[in-house]
């Protein structure tokens, strides 16, 4: 009589061996994959300049308008405000991921009035009453074991991908900074050059004027006449062209900030800055921890391989108790006493048998998500060491072109000095003087516009270094191994 149960034990026991066979056979577990760990400067022959761009790198131009209007950026931009929630959102999900590892206790508590019917399994008229009392009092217990890794693997991609939104947002912010600063100068240099245009208005309306009494008196043809108001309308539209650039400035400024463009900070011209340029020494190899893009999308390789991970679990069963621990009583006036209590203990074994190819599926699928996020990194540095290059070089050349327009800079001043020098002393009129002098407004035109250039390509060199990012001064965040095989970078989970 003895035996039939332990023959029942002995054939669940073959069974569950047979499933574990029966089992999807696990794909080996992938190792980090290689990432470059420079970037590719080599033979870039650039000047170099004395370390990398300081976090508060603006602040280098000495220009308090510029310093105010970049820390109401950093305050109320809406793209920085879109930037944080993102932040928060993943920390939400990391700290959900984190939460399934572990044991789970629920407690509930719970009455009800039901009525038996008549003509159910088991009439009220045989229990001697039609209603009853149901009251419930207990705790549950969940504990998953996981042997496999699969919960805490889902935990580190979560936290990896909040790395990766941490860092996008760093490089969401160095993007406003950026356009804050290449707007506001953009600004400087359209007054700069209205007041050039207004000195250049009044010279050819001294011109015009000349031009117009020598036709009167009939030395000149009236096409000199002509040719001065052509000359004198050119430097009107030319005026107004500038002060209608300069408001889209300000319009673009205000939508910056977050701002109407009436409720913009009142703007003072101010000289254009010097600018440094050159490249640091270690660019090469450093540029991978200074880049917020860089990081981020080495947190999303991460993220890639820890959800491999993941994946590959599948395969493994789950193994998981739950126990229950209560009071359960009809009559509620005996909840409370020892015979109420009710207790139970669940083992449970979930097989991956037959799933129809659908864990090998997801397994790929992970698999060419990190083959993707490698292919985006690996990408993300190309443009890095493009966009170093193209400015680094972009300065160089604007350096040279000012160098030799300076020599025409001075050459007109040399002009001009003589032209007024021949004037004072009778020897010609007038409009040679102011002839030389429209030519050297217009020299001196060329050198603003050249100006915004060297510094607009050095906004793009620092914004292109990093602007000051450091890959380990991402904000507090939970704590998670790297695994990605790079040397450049020591990534640090805080």
């Amino acid at each position: 009589m003895r035996q039939a149960p332990l023959r029942g034990r002995t054939v669940l026991v073959a069974a569950s061996l047979l499933a574990l066979v029966a089992c999807a056979t696990p794909p080996p577990k992938l190792g980090p994959p290689a990432l470059r760990d420079d970037v590719p400067l080599a033979g870039l022959q650039a000047p170099t300049r004395a370390g990398w761009p300081d976090a508060q790198w603006w602040r280098g131009y000495h220009d308090p308008q510029l310093n105010d209007l970049i820390e109401r950026a950093m305050r109320q931009a809406p793209d920085l405000a879109l930037a944080r929630s993102r932040v928060q959102g993943a920390e939400q999900s990391a700290r959900l991921a984190a939460a399934q590892l572990g044991m789970s206790v629920n407690g509930n508590a719970q009455v009800s009035r039901q009525r038996i019917s008549d003509y159910g399994l088991i009439p009220s008229r045989f229990l001697g009453f039609s209603w009853y009392n149901q009251a419930d009092i207990g705790a549950q217990l969940q504990y998953d074991f996981d042997w496999w890794g699969k919960k805490r693997s889902t935990m580190e991609a979560a936290l990896d991908q909040t790395l990766a939104v941490a860092a996008q947002g760093s490089a969401a912010a160095l993007a406003i900074q950026y356009a804050v600063a290449d707007t506001y100068f953009d600004w400087q240099t359209d007054q700069a050059r209205l007041q050039l245009a207004d000195q250049q208005l009044i010279t050819q309306q001294r011109l015009a004027t000349i031009a117009t009494l020598r036709v009167k008196q009939g030395v000149d043809l009236p096409d000199e006449a002509q040719k001065a108001a052509a000359q004198l309308a050119a430097a009107r539209q030319m005026q107004v062209a500038l002060q209608g650039s300069a408001q889209i400035r300000q319009v673009t400024l205000a939508s910056l900030l977050g701002l109407a463009p009436a409720q913009l900070p009142a703007l003072q011209p101010r000289p254009l800055p010097a600018v440094e340029g050159g490249l640091p020494n270690d660019a090469g190899l450093d540029l991978i921890a200074r880049r917020p893009d860089i990081a981020a999308s080495r947190w999303q390789v991460e993220a890639a391989l820890r959800n491999t991970d993941t994946a590959r679990a599948e395969f493994f069963p789950d193994v998981s108790v739950s126990a229950l621990a209560g009071l359960s009583s009809i009559d509620m006036g005996k909840l409370l006493t020892p015979g109420s209590r009710v207790f139970g203990l669940t083992p449970a074994l979930h097989l991956p048998i037959f799933n129809g190819g659908s864990l090998q599926a997801n397994y790929g699928l992970s698999k060419a998500q990190l083959a993707a996020a490698v292919a985006q990194y690996n990408g993300t540095v190309l443009t890095a060491a493009r966009e170093v290059a193209t400015q680094a070089l972009g300065a160089e050349q604007i350096a040279a072109q000012r160098h030799e327009q300076q020599a025409q800079l001075d050459a007109d001043t040399v002009l001009l000095a003589s032209a007024r020098a021949r004037a004072r002393q009778g020897v010609r009129d007038a409009r040679e003087g102011l002839a030389a002098q429209a030519q050297l407004l217009l020299q001196r035109d060329d050198a603003i516009q050249l100006q915004a250039q060297a510094l607009h390509t050095d906004l793009a060199l620092i914004k292109a270094l990093g602007g000051g990012y450091r890959a380990s001064d991402n904000p507090s965040l939970p704590a998670s191994s790297s695994t990605v095989s790079s040397g450049a970078v020591d990534h640090e989970r805080h």
